[in-house]
């Protein structure tokens, strides 16, 4: 594994948007990371526009391409998710990259790159805020993003008690994100095996049987048989059928994988929500669950 190098006060990120357009401006996110005495480029798509695209797929590409290649840049952040990321992945060229690996950050239709970098090349990636959802977040939120990046101590412990999780301790890679992103590459160049890893989800807006067909989906293609452990996050602002699907979401979850014994892990926060915690994607972890305490330990 080939992992970036942490970043130091006067390194140069990247701001680019490879799928949909901003409405407003990332203002906010320029002055924290200037705060955090990192220097902001601010690529062309940021401020451009192509129907519901960060302008077309060729500007998206290439804005995403020069700052993976440009050499000063230590960290691309995506601006914002939406939809796109996967029209433009298999124009870009990772060979600078795979020599001089940098941080890539961001979440929801993201996911196609943490899981086409990792998968592919065994690079590890940030699950968390992007410069868009800087305005939403919470303090805690930006400080463990601020944390992953300067490489410092990331282990976490949290407790819930919406829903019992299943106890047990698994180790392995980290991996995941948007189920609906991580359904919509199965069997593509994209996408990886995901036998003895801890997979991470989490999904935002979706019917209740829609959740229920993508892990159908997931579960038959042999994707969940052999897991390390699952990390279920926020599924937020989700919709019921009429008459109701007649289930929550974790009972959807759980049902897929109630032949299994590896732990699972619910209310993780991380996801389309404020307290949207930072996650290596890619990196070994070891997982402990308890009935209403979970813990993540990286191991390297």
């Amino acid at each position: 594994m080939k992992i970036p190098e942490f970043l130091k006060k006067g390194d140069k990120v990247a701001i680019v948007c490879p799928a949909s357009y901003i409405k407003g401006d990332i203002d906010l996110a320029v002055t924290v990371l200037t705060e955090w005495g990192l220097e902001v480029e601010v690529g062309e798509t940021v401020t451009s526009q192509f129907h519901q695209f960060a302008g077309t797929d060729a500007l998206r590409a290439a804005d995403l391409q020069k700052a993976l290649d440009d050499p000063s840049i230590k960290a691309v952040f995506a601006a914002r998710g939406g939809y796109g990321t996967v029209r433009i992945i298999d124009h870009i060229n990772f060979n600078r990259f795979r020599k001089h690996p940098k941080w890539v950050i961001g979440f929801s239709d993201i996911t196609v790159l943490h899981s086409h970098i990792h998968h592919r090349f065994n690079i590890p990636t940030i699950h968390g805020q992007m410069p868009k959802s800087f305005e939403d977040s919470s303090k805690d939120a930006l400080e463990s993003l601020k944390r992953a990046l300067f490489g410092q101590k990331m282990d976490f412990t949290y407790s819930q008690t919406d829903y019992p999780n299943r106890s047990g301790n698994g180790s392995g890679q980290l991996i995941g994100g948007n189920l609906a992103i991580l359904q919509s590459i199965l069997s593509s160049k994209s996408d990886g095996k995901y036998d003895g890893k801890v997979l991470f989800i989490e999904d935002v807006g979706e019917s209740h049987y829609n959740i229920d067909r993508m892990l159908w989906t997931l579960k038959r293609a042999k994707k969940l048989d052999k897991l390390a452990g699952l990390i279920v996050g926020g599924f937020t602002s989700l919709k019921d059928s009429d008459p109701a699907f007649g289930q929550r979401f974790e009972d959807i979850i759980m049902d897929k994988v109630r032949a299994y014994d590896f732990p699972v892990a619910f209310g993780y926060p991380a996801g389309h929500i404020e307290n949207n915690h930072s996650l290596i994607m890619g990196k070994n972890i070891k997982l402990r669950v308890k009935n209403e305490e979970t813990s993540l330990k990286y191991l390297d």
